[in-house]
């Protein structure tokens, strides 16, 4: 009995009501019957413990599995980190070699004029938005004004282009009109005539200007394929023929510190659809951007004109026209021989 009753004790889980069945026997066949009993507890006793050393075995394996698992993940994340230290590295390589670049060309103007840089970066855009992998061209004008905002302090601003001359008579009259000007919503830009613009080497793309009876910006809209006619004598488009006086936007903008939000808020709008639609060549442009401020009311754009010819390198072939005119204003004294020169 004490040897059942130890039995009993050891596995009261899984025995109990086949070992009380073992302690009621009392006959001599009773007492053999018990021991055949016994004896089949023995092989359930030996059963049981090989089940659990299975589950030992399986729970053991689980977690080996588990830890292969996550050194994998790990070797994987090293992996992706050693790339990702690459590229970086190569991104401060470019980036350093673009800054001794420009410290290189601003020489000679440093102790002239305050120079500080913008880089427009491509990563640089809203939370969320996925850049196409192939993407390498930057996102436009509009992005390229707002690569500036922890740059630009709280007042007025010019934007131009770096590789277009605009002339003496742009600067003068945007000063003066930020002179006068008190409403921070209005806005000013310098319009050019059409034919002062054009290239003799090839066709051009403008936004032609339209304005009300104030002097103010209507609407404006990119258009192609400007050209004088072989006679000479009308001014062709793609959107059919442009009348000689004809304002034309040269991306030369007058703007205050409230443009910044405003833009920002349509390229956060935009840039999605745009990747959508065109991936690796959607820009955000800022004449299309300004345009739709106008029409939406949020501003209004006063286009001055100006008297001066523009002239850039639209073409290589441009290239000798532009040199000849810039020596043609030494010459005449309107722009001096060593403008950098102390």
């Amino acid at each position: 009995v004490s040897e059942n009753e130890t039995i009993k004790m050891f596995y009261p889980k899984f025995f109990s009501n086949y070992l009380e069945m073992i302690c009621n026997l009392n006959s001599f066949n009773e007492i053999r019957e018990r021991r055949k009993l016994v004896d089949g507890l023995i092989i359930l006793k030996s059963l049981d413990m090989e089940r659990q050393n299975n589950k030992i075995l399986e729970v053991e394996y689980n977690s080996f599995k588990e830890k292969i698992q996550l050194i994998n993940s790990s070797k994987a994340m090293i992996s992706k980190l050693k790339d990702e230290e690459i590229s970086l590295t190569t991104e401060i390589t470019k980036l350093k070699s673009e800054y001794d670049n420009y410290n290189t060309m601003v020489a000679e103007i440093n102790n002239k004029i305050e120079v500080e840089y913008a880089y427009q970066d491509l990563k640089d855009i809203p939370e969320g938005i996925e850049i196409p992998a192939e993407r390498t061209k930057p996102w436009g004008t509009t992005h390229a004004l707002l690569s500036c905002r922890n740059i630009l302090k709280d007042e007025c601003f010019i934007v131009c282009n770096a590789d277009d001359f605009y002339g003496l008579d742009s600067f003068k009259k945007v000063a003066a009109f930020f002179d006068e000007s008190k409403d921070e919503d209005e806005y000013c830009m310098v319009g050019y005539k059409v034919e002062n613009t054009l290239s003799d080497n090839g066709t051009v793309t403008r936004g032609v200007c339209r304005k009300d009876e104030n002097g103010c910006l209507t609407t404006i809209k990119e258009t192609m394929d400007i050209r004088y006619n072989d006679e000479h004598t009308a001014i062709t488009s793609s959107e059919g023929i442009l009348e000689e006086g004809t304002p034309v936007s040269m991306n030369f903008w007058g703007f205050k510190p409230g443009i910044i939000a405003k833009l920002n808020e349509i390229f956060k709008e935009e840039l999605p659809e745009g990747i959508k639609t065109n991936p690796l060549k959607y820009e955000a442009l800022l004449p299309n951007h300004v345009g739709r401020l106008v029409k939406e009311g949020k501003c209004t754009v006063k286009v001055l004109t100006s008297e001066d010819s523009w002239f850039g390198v639209t073409y290589k072939e441009d290239k000798p026209f532009v040199v000849e005119k810039i020596q043609s204003f030494k010459d005449k004294g309107l722009y001096p021989f060593d403008l950098w020169k102390k």
